[in-house]
Formats: structure tokens, sequence, C-alpha cells
């Protein structure tokens, strides 16, 4: 039987603070990392989720850490969160599994050779350490695949970590640092007095603060529209699955080919990603901002599937209208938003996986699980303060590359909710290059 994912569990606090200076919602890899940063700089924090740490995207992705291939705006908060990924360890005194394995992208394809070249010229004043290889290096990096590689690309200072303990174990930190963690707990809204932030009501009660970042994943846009913000946000369905341990490795670290995306685990096995990755389903919030994404889905459309699905009727793209604060929402209805994963993937990647490593013969599928990864049109996120409510902070739109840039991510959501110098010019980020008449940037994040 194949299992799903694994989970590290984090324990809560049981009593809800009358008052704290900050409250963070949502305690994804993004959220915690903003509790954690804001309680660093002393401040009295509250994280509050719906469901468990991590339950949703955060602890469904890749796992990948990389500056690689990142839109030009995300570039220095991407090297500020490598830093991080390489400081907290020792900081916390524990393990979040995050190495410097490098990455390795393959390809026959010279129009995607070319746009790595591309990525890299644009790249040069952040001085990036990846560089391009030609047709013998990419066959040397892929020992036993006898495919006819035309060059690629690596990135030897890039890596990954373990999204089932990264985020729990950033989680335990914040708690030792005095931040109140609940979880099995949602926000249902935000109070205001004189038009800007006085708290959040929850289903357990009211907490007074002065600043609330929601860093809500999926949900971000819904809760938005609740208080009359609007936010352009769409959901792709994914699907990846890990391996049983394999008898040999055949890449250090995790490789990019046209056929499929290979992951080493700590076990042996491999984390795959088939090539069609995503599923987008026709929703409500997927209607509304139709025209905003519209040149992303031209440019993406090889890579997604159009369905009618589920999503219509329920979850964070759905209609909710306006649910009151005082009786129980969609937030306690689903606590962990936890699609079903398209089996179908599994017997075609593990052909194509095979017939590219022999050596790989006998491999199986051990776990699979799906996510929802949330978008913008541009494909870059919203870290950025709300104008029309002020003390509100949105973290949100990561566009399915969040888990990575998160601890820099949740760093500089905490300093603009606490008024900090921000580590890096949060303006790429802002909410305002969305409004009407906005001039619109044609994102370029990517794998």
């Amino acid at each position: 039987m194949v299992g799903t994912r694994y989970l590290d569990p984090v324990e809560s606090d049981a009593t809800l603070p009358e008052a704290v200076d900050l409250v963070v919602i949502g305690a994804g890899m993004i959220g915690v990392a903003a509790a954690y940063a804001a309680a660093k700089a002393g401040h009295s924090v509250a994280l509050l989720e719906k469901g468990v740490v991590a339950g949703e995207q955060s602890s469904r992705n890749w796992g990948w850490c990389r500056v690689l291939n990142r839109d030009e705006r995300e570039i220095p908060l991407m090297q500020h969160s490598m830093a991080l990924w390489d400081s907290l360890p020792a900081e916390i005194g524990a393990d979040m599994g995050f190495r410097r394995a490098g990455l390795t992208y393959v390809t026959k394809d010279p129009a995607q050779l070319a746009g790595w070249e591309a990525w890299l010229e644009k790249a040069r004043p952040y001085q990036p350490t990846a560089r391009m290889i030609d047709a013998a290096e990419a066959r040397r990096r892929t020992p036993g695949n006898e495919q006819d590689w035309i060059g690629g690309v690596v990135s030897p200072h890039d890596g990954r970590a373990e999204p089932a303990k990264a985020a729990p174990t950033l989680a335990r930190a914040a708690r030792g640092l005095g931040v109140s963690l609940h979880q099995n707990c949602a926000v249902r809204g935000l109070d205001t007095t004189g038009g800007r932030i006085s708290g959040v009501f929850t289903e357990k009660g009211r907490i007074r603060c002065q600043s609330v970042v929601l860093a809500g994943g999926a949900w971000a846009s819904m809760f938005l529209r609740r208080h009359g913000i609007d936010m352009p946000q769409s959901s792709v369905h994914s699907t990846v699955f890990a391996t049983t341990p394999a008898k040999v490795q055949v890449s250090p670290g995790p490789l990019l080919t046209p056929d499929f995306i290979l992951t080493p685990l700590p076990d042996g096995g491999y984390l795959v990603a088939a090539k069609a990755r995503g599923r987008l389903e026709l929703t409500p919030a997927g209607i509304r901002y139709a025209r905003q994404f519209l040149p992303a889905l031209r440019a993406n459309w090889k890579l997604v599937e159009l369905r009618f699905g589920r999503s219509f009727f329920e979850g964070p793209d759905a209609w909710h209208g306006r649910w009151s604060f005082d009786a129980p929402t969609v937030f306690e209805r689903m606590r962990v938003l936890d699609p079903a994963p398209k089996m179908s993937i599994i017997e075609p990647s593990l052909r194509e996986i095979v017939a590219a490593y022999p050596e790989l013969a006998g491999i199986q599928a051990a776990r699979i699980w799906a996510g929802w990864i949330d978008s913008t049109p541009d494909a870059v996120p919203v870290i950025s303060p709300v104008e029309a409510l002020p003390g509100l902070v949105v973290a949100a739109g990561f566009s399915g590359h969040g888990f990575g840039i998160g601890p820099g991510a949740g760093r500089l959501a905490a300093d603009l909710a606490t008024g900090a110098p921000c580590i890096v010019d949060p303006a790429p980020f802002t909410l305002k290059r969305f409004a009407p008449g906005a001039p619109r940037a044609q994102g370029r994040a990517g794998i």
C-alpha cells in the first residue's frame, strides 16, 4: 500500500494570550519564520494555525532551496534566505534538513538552454555560483543516462531542506523564544479600531494586537476579500511521490531532465515530480482573476491540465461570501487543504526513470501526496503592507517556490510588521503592483 507524506508534529500552547504585539496567521514556512524573527527581535507573538504546523504546502513541496532560475526580483531575498538556511540550525540547536548538495539541469532543447543562459546573464550582478555546462559535462553529471543532452546548468551552492521537519523545527525554536503557538485555532477575521488593526477574532476568542502578518498560503486572497481587499491569486494542484530506497544514487542533488525531476532523499529513495505537473481547476476565484492570469496561462499551458473539480465548491478558491466572525467558518470545516493525489502519474514516471537509469529497476512508489500551489499573475510573491488597513502585512502567493525563500520572506514580513529596517528592498513584492492601472511586470520565476 502506498502511504502519504511524513510530518513532524509540534506541541501547541494551551491558552490564548489576551494581547500580543504581533499575530501571525498561518504556520507554514513563511509564517513560522516571521514569528521566529519577530520574537528574536523582542516582540510578543501569537502564531495561529487553523490546522497543524506545515500541514499544507510547506510539507508538500520538493524542498528545493535555490537561487538558480529565480525571478530577478527575488534573488536578493533568496540569497538572504540561503544564509539563514546555513545559520539557523546552529542558532536554534536543531537540524532542519538543509544540505547544499547542488542542482543540475540538463536538456535537449536549445530554447530551454538559451533561457538558462539568459537568466545567468541577468543574474550576473548578484554573482550567482551557477554556470552553464556543455554536452560532455551534462553526460558526466548523469551517469547511466544515455540521452543526447546538448548541455545544461549547474548551481553547486543551492540545495534542499526537509519539508516534513523544517517548519516544525523552527516552530519549536520560536516557542522557545516565547511565541505562543495555537494549532486547530482558525482566525475568522480581523478586528479594527479607527481604521487600523487592533486584534483578531479566532474560533477560541479575540486577541488584541498592533499588527498582523497574513501568511495564509492559498487561503490569503479569500481571507482578504472578506475585508474588502483584493489580491489576485490562483491555485494549481500538484502531485509528487517518494520511492522506495534505491541501490544506487544517480545524482548527489536534485536533477531536472525534460522527462522527470528526481530529488535524492535521506533514506536512499527519490522524490519524483512528473513533467506534466499541475492541474488547474475552474473556480470562482479563477474566473474573478482570469484576465490577470491569462498571460501566465498562455506561457505555461503545456504544463497544466484544465479541469472542473470540487475546488469550485469548496476550499480557498470557492465562493464563501461575507461570513460571520461569531460562527464556524470554512477554516474550521477544512482544517487542512489535503487534495487527493493523481495516482496515474506513478507508473509512467517509474517507467521513464528506469528507462533512463536501468540500475534503478525495482524501485516502487512508497508515498504519494498532493498540494495546492498558490500563485500570483507574475509568479512573484506578495510581501507587503496593506495601505487600506494599517497594521496588516500580507506574505502569500509564493507560486511554488516559497519553501526555499521562506526564512528570508518571513524575516521581511516581520520587519514590515514591526517597523524594523528591512533586510531587502520590499518594493518588488508590493501588493500595489496588481492595482488597476499599475504597470505589469512579466514574471520569470521557474524551476
